[in-house]
């Protein structure tokens, strides 16, 4: 009778136990809106404002986390988003965004003039993601980079350049400038010259005979 009264205590705790797990379970399920998800609209292209009320009318929250810059569209203009289109999220979920800025960002020119050569030169502007012209040819050391300009104004080490200003590298020749004469000196042996004699009128005396 005892053995069978200690069963039931056993069993009645394994159901209390199983349905406080399943109770659990749907419980927090329920709390945490498992399985219910909302996609992730598409606001790259739209401008904030639009992209603002879209993502509030779809119970998400829209968060500026970086700008770029991009010519060909509107200031104000999404550039990018996090998450992507189409990916399920919470209500509530921070889409992180991207906006065009209104102006061009600018860079410091490296320290390539008069410290490279054009190949180098070029590779580290490009890199920043400049625009280069056709270089320009100044006397000096052929591939030697003595300058820059932008916009007709010369620019040097260290000032800030918007990114869509075109540059043009002034590059050495390897020839010398007009300013930079040298006097020839002929240092080649040249015989002494003749010292001239002056001649001289011969004088003779008459000639006298004896009577």
């Amino acid at each position: 009778m005892a053995s069978h009264y200690l069963l039931l205590n056993l069993l009645a705790m394994v159901v209390v136990i199983v349905l406080l797990c399943v109770g659990v379970k749907y419980g927090l399920d329920i709390y945490t809106h498992h399985g219910e998800g909302i996609v992730v609209p598409k606001v790259q292209g739209m401008t904030y404002n639009k992209a603002h009320l879209l993502l509030e009318q779809e119970g998400l929250v829209i968060v500026v986390s970086d700008s770029g810059y991009n010519k060909t569209l509107p200031a104000d203009c999404i550039l990018a988003q996090t998450p992507g289109t189409g990916t399920k999220v919470k209500q509530g979920h921070i889409i992180y965004v991207t906006v065009n800025s209104p102006m061009s960002p600018s860079f410091a020119i490296p320290d390539i003039v008069d410290n490279s050569s054009v190949r180098e030169a070029e590779a580290k502007l490009m890199a920043m993601g400049f625009r280069l012209l056709p270089p320009q040819t100044v006397p000096g050391e052929r591939d030697w980079v003595y300058g820059i300009v932008c916009r007709g104004r010369r620019v040097s080490n260290g000032d800030r350049i918007p990114i869509d200003y075109p540059l043009t590298l002034l590059v050495g020749g390897g020839s010398i400038g007009e300013t930079d004469e040298f006097e020839y000196v002929d240092q080649s042996y040249s015989q002494p010259e003749e010292v001239q004699v002056d001649e001289f009128e011969v004088v003779t005396e008459p000639v006298t005979t004896e009577d």
